[in-house]
């Protein structure tokens, strides 16, 4: 039989299943679309986390007497700048917004570090009592923060620390989120044989951790200290037992400066706090899409 006989008679039988077969090609191919219903709701959510943030910065370019009238407003005014340099002044922001830095980057490169070494060993290492001291490190989770106050600040003046940027820093630099969330993390992107073909290899531990651990891990490294860096800089609870405004504050500490007086201007607050958030959004302008695709590949990985 000749190959153009062979063409004719699967010409049919491929033109009986091909239209479809060809469409759901072309349909797997294609980019899908949200429909309308799709759009609005994305919509509705956008506009409702952006608005508290714009609010506060309408907030800041009003007046005490403005924003005490029913109802609020919800344009701008002409006062932002006026506010943002009372704000500044009044609250040494600039001080504080060092320190904060300091603070919060040194919590994320810490916890991230900390967190990265524990979770490898619960993940991958063999010792006695690990589920044991796993089961610990979590039950750390449900003890509320507000009891170890009194004796960590007991440690932290006992070592004259106290207005001190370090009695911020030390305390927070392990998490028993960030050590549970690198081991479950760990467990699925790192095959446990390529740390055995390492160990053949003569690989010591440390050669281990920096070339075959952080590297697998990075993707969740990136986002644990994403996470770590905005709850450091937004940390307050102890940071306003710790420091004062006058020694070194961090922006939280520093905000509370504002709300003093008889009548408190609430729209130098506003200021305030909006040159407080205005870093955030300025990391997450410039280093979203680095935290999205790590999200992304940790996703993919896990």
């Amino acid at each position: 039989m000749s190959a153009t006989t062979v063409r004719d008679v699967r010409k049919p039988e491929n033109e009986a299943r091909g239209p479809g077969r060809a469409r759901g090609v072309r349909r797997a191919g294609r980019q899908r679309h949200g429909g309308r219903i799709t759009y609005a709701i994305l919509i509705v959510f956008t506009v409702g986390s952006l608005f508290p943030l714009v609010w506060t910065a309408i907030a800041a370019s009003r007046n005490n007497t403005r924003l005490a009238q029913t109802p609020p407003p919800f344009w701008f005014g002409g006062n932002l700048f006026k506010n943002l340099g009372i704000a500044w002044t009044d609250a040494n922001m600039g001080t504080a917004l060092l320190n904060t830095t300091v603070v919060a980057g040194a919590v994320a490169a810490g916890t991230v570090l900390f967190s990265t070494f524990a979770g490898f060993a619960f993940a991958k290492l063999r010792f006695r009592f690990k589920s044991l001291l796993l089961l610990l490190v979590i039950g750390t989770m449900m003890v509320p923060p507000q009891l170890s106050v009194v004796p960590l600040y007991m440690m932290v003046a006992k070592l004259q620390w106290t207005d001190q940027l370090q009695s911020v820093i030390l305390p927070t630099l392990v998490c028993a989120f960030g050590v549970f969330f690198m081991r479950q993390y760990l467990i699925e992107a790192l095959p446990t044989e390529l740390i055995e073909a390492a160990r053949v290899d003569g690989a010591s531990s440390i050669r281990v951790m920096w070339h075959i651990v952080f590297p697998a891990a990075r993707p969740a490294m990136a986002v644990l200290g994403m996470l770590t860096f905005v709850m450091a800089w937004n940390d307050f609870f102890w940071p306003i037992i710790a420091l004062t405004q006058n020694g070194s504050p961090t922006v939280q500490v520093a905000l509370t400066g504002l709300g003093r007086g008889y009548i408190p201007d609430q729209a130098v607050i506003m200021a305030g706090a909006f040159l407080g958030t205005l870093p955030l959004l300025i990391a997450f302008v410039l280093f979203g899409k680095q935290i999205v695709g790590g999200i992304m590949q940790g996703a993919v990985k896990g």
